[in-house]
């Protein structure tokens, strides 16, 4: 395994990052903890959850914490050889303090993730969402509290766009507080909304550890035109998660699955290879239900792209658009 530095955190994790969102259901508890386990053999030392993760059974406000206890237990005898991640924000109650990034909801949260979690300290704790109705500024400095304490190392931010983790740094920069360190976004073959912020990460040294790099198994080879979907994959088991499976999106992943068979390799091992060669990538949070699917990500790691399919899956996949430069053009 050859580890990658997360941002400027001086921490080194594995290219492919175990993710935890459906412990709970359809992963029950038991063969959970046999993937993380799995997972640490095979080298993976990155683990990603979340304090409202609990699978497919999560509704908005639903209390979460499933997912963390798993991982605790998992964990327990192995807890020094993991970079653990856990968020904070979602909503995990009905009342006005049981969501957002004030330090009333920071500080209680972390404890409670702590005590799931079974450990004196979180690795990487990181804002889930933005919280328009809380000041950075406020956010940060709770985040600080919590590090002077000794739950947390280092932070982070999900789902935040390069001007954002911009107003992150420099209100860092002027009060002293903790510096984010990665950002986790939804990026993919088929999702690429955020990739002209990649460039501001990679200038930052902002490591990115993009979600559902296989877009939720629809890079996976499984989905096929005119076919039902497989018994156990997300669009049977919640199709309420998945993108419609329409013409237009049948006709990129015929392209791509074409590729993947011109250099004889899975397809899901094509697009994670895909992902890691973009700007600034340290680590892909990579979901599973088997231990195959953990080996195959991990087999991911010796595929390599030639240039020319890199020019191929930008005609397939392009780029979102992006306002030119009035000068140059």
């Amino acid at each position: 395994m050859q580890y990658r530095t997360l941002g400027a955190s001086g921490l080194l994790v594995s290219p492919i990052c175990l993710g935890t969102m459906t412990f709970g259901e359809p992963v029950a508890e038991a063969d959970a903890i046999r993937l993380v386990h799995g997972a640490l053999d095979l080298g993976i030392n990155f683990v990603d959850s979340a304090n409202v993760y609990e699978g497919y059974r999560r509704y908005l406000g639903s209390a979460g914490g499933v997912a963390e206890e798993i991982v605790g237990k998992a964990l327990k005898d192995r807890r020094d050889n993991v970079v653990l991640a856990t968020k904070v924000c979602a909503p995990v109650g009905p009342g006005p303090q049981d969501r957002g990034l004030s330090a009333s909801h920071i500080l209680r949260e972390v404890d409670r993730s702590l005590r799931r979690l079974q450990t004196d300290y979180i690795d990487l704790y990181i804002v889930h969402w933005p919280d328009r109705h809380t000041p950075l500024e406020t956010t940060l400095a709770a985040l600080d509290k919590c590090a002077e304490q000794g739950k947390v190392r280092y932070i982070g931010a999900s789902n935040h766009n390069a001007a954002q983790l911009c107003e992150m740094l420099w209100i860092a920069d002027r009060q002293g507080s903790s510096r984010v360190v990665s950002s986790q976004i939804p990026y993919s073959l088929l999702r690429r909304e955020f990739h002209h912020d990649l460039t501001f990460c990679d200038r930052h040294t902002i490591g990115v550890t993009p979600y559902q790099p296989l877009q939720g198994g629809l890079l996976t080879g499984k989905y096929r035109r005119n076919e039902q979907p497989p018994g156990d994959s997300r669009a049977a088991e919640k199709p309420d998660w998945m993108w419609a499976l329409d013409d237009a999106l049948f006709d990129r992943l015929e392209v791509l699955d074409g590729l993947a068979k011109e250099l004889d390799v899975p397809s899901a091992q094509y697009a994670l290879a895909w992902t890691l060669r973009q700007t600034a990538m340290s680590s892909l949070v990579v979901g599973a239900k088997r231990h195959e699917q953990i080996a195959d990500a991990v087999n991911s790691l010796q595929v390599r792209l030639p240039d020319e399919h890199l020019v191929r899956l930008d005609e397939a996949c392009p780029l979102p658009w992006h306002q030119p430069d009035p000068i140059r053009g």
